[in-house]
């Protein structure tokens, strides 16, 4: 069997995962903030397949 943490480790594992939680989504709303880079497309298709050789 395992042995139950005594009361305040499993309020410190608390806080940290609340901690390594809102760490995350704070990295996530400023990527999403951040938005997408300028500029554009390339008009060119990419190429799926191998060119025939000579």
């Amino acid at each position: 069997m395992y042995q139950l943490l005594p009361r305040e480790a499993r309020m410190r594992a608390l806080i940290a995962a609340a901690t390594g939680l809102a760490a995350a989504l704070a990295l996530v709303l400023a990527i999403t903030a951040m938005g997408s880079p300028a500029g554009h497309t390339s008009p060119k298709p990419m190429l799926t397949t191998v060119p025939e050789h000579p």
